[in-house]
């Protein structure tokens, strides 16, 4: 990539760049622009594309119920309850 149309681009970005960092970052994106090319010249005919590199499906427990005798595990531990309802000190 040339300086002056680097300097553009980062005028366009709305960044300054002095001197020194303009040379160092021509060399270093004229180094990525000619990675880009070598990629361009992969054969990807018929390759599917995807989204992540990873191919993962997520994580799910199945939705069924565990322990039918949870809630009256929980329910006998409560300090004070009427019924199946725990009571509580009102707040004012």
């Amino acid at each position: 990539m040339e300086k002056s149309e680097l300097l553009k681009t980062a005028a366009l970005a709305k960044l300054k760049l002095d001197e020194q960092e303009a040379d160092k970052l021509a060399v270093e994106v004229t180094a990525m622009l000619e990675n880009f090319s070598l990629m361009m010249e992969a054969d990807v005919e018929g390759l599917e594309p995807t989204t992540q590199t990873l191919q993962q499906e997520n994580r799910t427990r199945s939705d069924s119920p565990g322990s039918s005798n949870l809630s009256n595990d929980l329910l006998d531990r409560v300090p004070e309850r009427e019924d199946r309802f725990i009571v509580i000190p009102n707040v004012i």
